[in-house]
């Protein structure tokens, strides 16, 4: 199994694509998996389509689910950071997707993406590991 640590700078984004670093991680792979994973309290990954207006949907239904206000036991930090820890049960910090040939099998409009609400950590490390078929 080959793997690659990459820092990325989330700063002023709730949604940030990593779909480019995913397909240059896997394009000197044949057939497998890339297994993407988030080892942080705070955020998550997804599958979506971005450039769509998608983001602005995800915000808005983040804000409906896990409000930023006081209401969480969980209470250092910013004002809704409860919320922040709560994030992962709803996306989680891991994924898979098929590579074939060097490339990642993604839907025509699917993007991998970091779901990162906390504003306190603006520095996200993902763990790229491929795992030849």
């Amino acid at each position: 199994m080959r793997t690659e640590l990459v820092s990325v700078d989330t700063s002023g984004r709730l949604v940030t694509d990593i779909s480019g670093r995913a397909r240059a991680f896997a394009e000197t792979e044949i057939d497998g998996l890339v297994h993407v994973f988030l080892p942080h309290a705070t955020a998550g990954l997804a599958l979506i389509e971005t450039g769509s207006g998608s983001e602005g949907d995800l915000e808005e239904l983040l804000e409906r689910l896990l409000p930023r206000d006081d209401r969480y036991a969980h209470r250092h930090g910013s004002r809704g950071h409860g919320g922040d820890h709560l994030l992962p049960a709803l996306l989680p910090p891991s994924l898979m997707v098929p590579v074939s040939a060097g490339a990642l099998q993604l839907g025509t409009w699917q993007s991998v993406v970091i779901v990162d609400p906390n504003r306190e950590n603006n520095t996200r490390i993902v763990r790229l590991s491929f795992l030849p078929a």
